[in-house]
Parts: structure tokens; C-alpha cells; sequence
């Protein structure tokens, strides 16, 4: 595909002229994609080309901070797809991220293996503390070598083709493995149609099915392996058959043959990743991705497990045995827990010792209720203001947009929520940005920041009606959220969540 659109037909041709600069999710159609990624990766490689070739001695200005203000459009174009991909993809996004993989694999190479880059960054990075630079300069020069002597640009020109094929061919390998994940989650559906295999189910649990089902256009109910739909009839089905079916369906996803199966690209994932540890340098790949994390090493992550294992094993082991006892006096016959009944009978025996249950809290977890309780909590600690700003785009209906205001009423990030589950979202929840944050002329430019859950949905006859578990959820995503909100640094590659992996962590258990 060429870059023949017209600039005025490419959203991503210009600058957002949308409130804030956000994404104009309104005007963004699939195949406005591809070109934008041409144009994006040419502009940025002329970018990188210039700051490669340029004749004066490296400083910090004209090859750091260059580098870090250069690729404007692409980090753009990258933001708005992968982040969908994720959240709202369909077959035609996943077969352009296949098509993109590697072209960006090998555009990121070109980067990272130029040698004559790499020269300069080298030579900033061994005189970074007598040159006057700030502690942010000099993190961000870090960082720059760091990233660079990760990917390869230290080795021979030989082995730099060597890590080129490597990479290209892990990414298309991940790529793959993520989307087999997704399509064989939404294939799997569970239909019953007798009364007698609900046994146990709740009402809310129920219509959630019924509603289900009826958008499939099906009778009956309908459970998925969606995180809503799976661990509510994991909990409270008294159908242990049942129970063992659907366990199974959700933990052999892409592992029993067909045409979405994983074993292949996770044996291709391993074996690339060692190749590429080993050709580093590294004994394993453990010890490559450790060496920039808080740990350090692989004696640093054993420490701390260990220490676990010891502080929680004794008091493991007892719950195990309480739950094992519980089920033996409920069903009055010999049973052995398997993991499809350690929900059920776990559940219940909290209710029995403590009177409590996720379905007696859920009427006070109602989600609008809920966000204004997050968003309030934001208020007392640091004087944030959540203001629904309907004029910003959103990627779907369910989507909303918030304008996020500090103590005085001024602007601080766009805050987007996504709560419910949808064929084209990826499991789990996550915080993620679709702009990142940086000061440059003296000018602060703030962030746009996404939550994205996988929450119980509304019914017919009910609003969305939260777990525990769910609101435990939002909290600690919404404390990523805040640490990319509340960011002031000046440059993007250090601000918000871009830290140490297993630091990025602590914002949101604090919360």
C-alpha cells in the first residue's frame, strides 16, 4: 500500500484539531491506518538520517533531546492503533498489525543498529556527568544507551543481522500468539438450556447470561470466558461437571489443536527469546530483561519469592485444608478439591464464617456509584475535578471522556473509561495513554490517559452491579492512571508510567 490518500482525507495526515488535541476517533476509518504508518515511519527515519549525519560534535541537544522530540507522527499513528487493537480490534486491524509487524520491527533496527547513532549516543553517554546536564538529562541519556545496548547495537555486523531476523521474527510470533488468544476466548460459548444446570447461579448472574445470549440471537444462557461471565459460574454453579468444563475451556485456550493454537508460537517465543539473550551476551533471558529492573538479576526475584513462601505457605496450606474439610462435611462423601471446586467451596465458606458474599455487595457497588466514589477519592487526596467532556471522541459508545482539572481548575489529562467486556477487547484491565506527557519551550503537554476493564454489564432490568473484586480493580488501575495523569516531567520517555517495570507497580497499590 502507497501513501496516495490525500493529506486531507488522513486524519493522521495533520495535527488533532480535536478539544485537547485527543484522537478523532470520529473521523479515523481502518484503512487510513497503513498510509499514516508509511508516512510515519519515512518522516521519522529522515528524522533519524539527519540526526546521524549531522557534522557537529554529539551533545546532548542535537542527538539526545532530538532523538527524543523526533517520530511525532508515528508515536501518534502507534498510540491510536495498538491501543485498539487492544481494546476495540477486529479481523481487518489484526491482519494490518500483521502486515505493519515487520515493517516497524525493521524501521526500529534501523534505528537501533545504526552505528554511526549509536557513536554519538555512546560518546554523550561516557561523558553525561561532566557535561552540566541535569538529573533528567542524564536518566534520559541513560536510557537512550541503555535501549540502544539492548537491542543489539554493540554487536559485530554480523551479529546484527543475526538479532534482525531474530526480532522481526519474535515479533510476529507474539503478535500472533496475543490475537490466537483473543479469537479462541471469543469462540468458546457455553449454552444451556435446562433449568436444572443453573443450580446455584444467582439472579444477577442469570440475566447477565440471559442477556447474552439474546445478542447472539441464541435462547437460553449463555456463558463465556469473559472475566464476568467465567468466574461468576465458576463461584456459585453447583454443577461440578459444568464447572470442570468451562475451567478447562478457559485454561487450555490455544493448547488442544485448531486453527488458534499457541504451542507452536510459544516454543517459537522461548527459543527466539534465548537466542536473542544469548546472542547478547546473557545466559538466559531472565538475566537480559532483569538487568534494567529493580531486581537485577534472577537471585533478586528468588530473594523475594522465597521470602513469600515462607511468610505465606503455613497460612496457604491451612486455607487449603479449612476448604478441603468444608466440602468433605457439605457433600457428606470422600472428595478431592480440584481446581474447578476451590471457588465454589472457598466462596461458600467465607459466607458461612464471616456472613458475606460478593452478591450481597453488589447493590452498593453500582458503577456510577462506584466511579464517583474513585473520582471522589482523587478529589480529597490532591484536588483533582472529573468533568465529562462529551465534545472529545470516543473510540465506542461505551467509552466516555473526561476533561481532568487540578486543585485550581486547570487542565491536567484526558481521562478515558472503558469498563465492559466486548469481542474485540483483549481480557484483563489495564491503564494505557493514547498521548504521553512532556514539557518543551516551557510548555506543559499533558496527558490522555485510557482505563480499560472488563466489568460486569448492565442488564435489562439492572445497572452494572460491581464485585469486590472489580472495585479492587478499578482502584488499583485508576493509581496507574493517577501516576500518568499527575505527571510534570520534561520528557516524554520519563514521564508517567515509562519506569523501572517492576516500580510501575507501587502508584498503584498505594491506591
Amino acid at each position: 500500500m502507497t501513501t496516495t490518500m490525500k493529506a486531507g482525507d488522513n486524519p493522521f495526515f495533520n495535527p488533532f484539531s480535536t478539544p485537547h488535541g485527543t484522537a478523532p476517533f470520529d473521523k479515523i476509518k481502518t484503512e487510513h491506518y497503513e498510509p499514516a504508518f508509511e508516512k510515519a515511519i519515512a518522516e521519522h527515519q529522515q528524522e533519524i538520517n539527519a540526526i546521524a549525519d549531522n557534522p557537529e560534535p554529539p551533545t546532548f541537544a542535537n542527538t539526545i533531546e532530538a532523538m527524543e522530540y523526533s517520530g511525532e507522527m508515528l508515536n501518534r499513528v502507534s498510540n491510536v492503533f495498538f491501543n485498539l487493537l487492544s481494546a476495540e480490534s477486529n479481523d481487518e486491524m489484526m491482519k494490518i498489525s500483521q502486515r505493519l509487524s515487520p515493517k516497524l520491527s525493521e524501521h526500529a533496527n534501523n534505528i537501533y543498529l545504526n552505528e554511526k547513532l549509536f557513536e554519538k549516543i555512546k560518546s554523550i553517554y561516557n561523558n553525561r556527568l561532566n557535561q552540566g546536564l541535569t538529573s533528567e538529562q542524564v536518566r534520559l541519556v541513560e536510557k537512550y544507551y541503555q535501549d540502544f545496548e539492548s537491542s543489539g547495537a554493540t554487536l559485530s555486523p554480523e551479529d546484527k543481522e543475526k538479532y534482525r531476523q531474530l526480532s522481526m521474527k519474535l515479533s510476529l510470533a507474539t503478535l500472533d500468539f496475543g490475537q490466537n488468544v483473543l479469537k479462541e476466548t471469543n469462540k468458546y460459548e457455553m449454552l444451556l438450556t435446562d433449568k436444572a444446570d443453573l443450580e446455584g447461579l444467582p439472579e444477577s448472574v442469570l440475566e447477565a447470561a440471559k442477556a447474552r445470549a439474546k445478542t447472539k440471537g441464541k435462547e437460553g444462557w449463555l456463558f463465556d470466558l469473559s472475566a464476568p461471565s467465567y468466574t461468576s459460574f465458576m463461584k456459585y454453579s453447583t454443577r461440578r461437571d459444568l464447572r470442570e468444563k468451562l475451567y478447562r475451556a478457559y485454561n487450555t485456550k490455544c493448547v488442544t489443536g485448531g486453527e488458534f493454537d499457541n504451542q507452536e508460537n510459544v516454543k517459537k517465543i522461548v527459543n527466539l527469546r534465548l537466542e536473542i539473550a544469548n546472542l547478547l551476551g546473557y545466559e538466559n533471558y531472565a538475566e537480559y530483561v532483569l538487568k534494567y529492573r529493580m531486581a537485577k538479576n534472577t537471585e533478586g526475584v528468588y530473594g523475594l519469592l522465597d521470602k513469600l513462601a515462607d511468610a505465606y505457605m503455613p497460612v496457604a496450606k491451612k486455607e487449603v485444608d479449612d476448604v478441603q474439610a468444608y466440602a468433605l462435611k457439605v457433600e457428606a462423601k470422600p472428595i478431592e478439591i480440584q481446581p474447578w471446586d476451590w471457588s465454589f467451596y472457598a466462596d461458600k465458606l467465607k459466607d458461612e464464617r464471616f456472613k458475606l458474599n460478593d452478591e450481597m455487595l453488589r447493590p452498593y457497588f453500582e458503577l456510577e456509584q462506584v466511579k464517583k466514589g474513585v473520582f471522589g477519592l482523587a478529589t480529597n487526596l490532591y484536588g483533582l475535578q472529573f468533568v465529562k467532556n462529551p465534545d472529545i471522541p470516543v473510540y465506542h459508545p461505551e467509552v466516555e471522556a473526561f476533561d481532568v482539572l487540578d486543585e485550581n481548575g486547570q487542565f491536567l489529562a484526558v481521562l478515558y473509561t472503558d469498563f465492559h467486556p466486548r469481542p474485540g477487547k483483549q481480557s484483563g484491565a489495564w491503564m494505557t495513554e493514547f498521548k504521553g506527557q512532556w514539557i518543551k519551550d516551557g510548555v506543559d503537554s499533558r496527558p490522555h490517559i485510557s482505563l480499560v476493564m472488563n466489568f460486569t454489564r448492565p442488564t435489562e432490568t439492572k445497572p452494572a452491579l460491581l464485585t469486590f473484586d472489580e472495585v479492587e480493580t478499578f482502584l488499583h488501575e485508576f493509581g496507574h492512571a493517577l501516576h500518568g495523569m499527575l505527571s510534570r516531567c520534561t520528557y516524554e520517555s520519563l514521564s508517567g508510567t515509562n519506569v523501572y517495570r517492576d516500580f510501575v507497580e507501587l502508584p498503584s497499590q498505594i491506591m
